[in-house]
């Protein structure tokens, strides 16, 4: 039996270019899809949420991210509580003073109860690393900040609050912690970061699986190959900020940015969705 090969090339030169290109079209769709961007984030839910997020530098740092790994999530900065949000958007404000963090609870309260509630189907805040310093009384803080949680909760139970935990700040090492400690001195980020922990611990003891958490500490502590980072004080062992995700011990570099805003999103995206409101049956008019 004879083989035509001449047939079989010309029909190859006529198939490949159309496989390849359905192939080609293929890959294209799938990249375009909204809820199966490039990063791998799953966005199926965000379009339908109105997000209300306040924060100082490292929240900025965060959104910095979002823009970076998902430019196509709407980010928007409010003004006023009473702003109307559009579904799928993360509204975010500066809330209170750094150092301060007790203006950080009342801001957001203020806020909230001033018609972002109403606004917003989720709503947030989170403290900065430079709130809690080795005199912090974090327990009392702690107190403060589950009151006004809980008061909102109630007052508006419509809205879900998450809560996030304290970024952390790399420890100082090398030579310089090395000096300060056989001078006395205290050594960056050691107390600090106990501060920071010892309120977190309080968070996840309080809201873990009960209410939404966004662990940002966790994820700051765990280094790009899995490591935890951390440093012993007194017998006990404490978590630090990974050095591979920030340039000046405590704000996000770029590396930092994009590795939070992944989980960030997903996070977001595991939220419930907002309630569907009933439409209001129209007026019937006697004739």
């Amino acid at each position: 039996m004879h083989f035509d090969w001449t047939f079989l090339v010309r029909m190859s030169a006529l198939v490949l270019p159309a496989i390849m290109l359905m192939a080609v079209h293929g890959a294209a769709a799938h990249a375009a899809s909204p809820s199966t961007p490039a990063t791998g984030v799953p966005l199926e839910k965000l379009p339908q949420q109105r997000i209300f997020f306040g924060h100082q530098s490292v929240g900025g740092n965060i959104l910095d991210g979002v823009k970076q790994v998902a430019p196509a999530v709407r980010v928007v900065e409010v003004k006023a509580p009473t702003e109307t949000v559009a579904p799928g958007t993360i509204a975010h404000a500066m809330v209170g003073q750094n150092e301060k963090p007790e203006s950080k609870i009342a801001d957001f309260e203020r806020l909230v109860d001033g018609g972002m509630a109403k606004g917003a189907d989720v709503a947030f805040f989170k403290f900065c690393y430079i709130d809690f310093n080795g005199a912090t009384d974090a327990r009392a803080l702690f107190e403060k900040y589950r009151a006004m949680m809980d008061g909102l909760q109630a007052r508006h139970p419509g809205t879900t609050f998450v809560h996030v935990t304290v970024p952390l700040t790399t420890v100082q090492r090398g030579a310089k912690a090395w000096l300060k400690e056989l001078l006395g001195r205290p050594v960056w980020g050691i107390t600090e970061n106990v501060q920071r922990e010892t309120f977190n611990q309080l968070l996840r003891k309080t809201y873990g699986g009960k209410a939404p958490l966004f662990d940002l500490a966790a994820l700051e502590s765990t280094g790009p190959d899995g490591t935890a980072e951390t440093y012993e004080l007194n017998g006990e062992t404490w978590p630090a900020m990974s050095p591979a995700y920030s340039d000046d011990g405590g704000h996000l570099n770029a590396a930092g940015q994009a590795r939070i805003a992944k989980e960030f999103l997903t996070f977001l995206s595991t939220l419930p969705a907002p309630a569907v409101q009933p439409p209001i049956p129209a007026v019937q008019t006697q004739p």
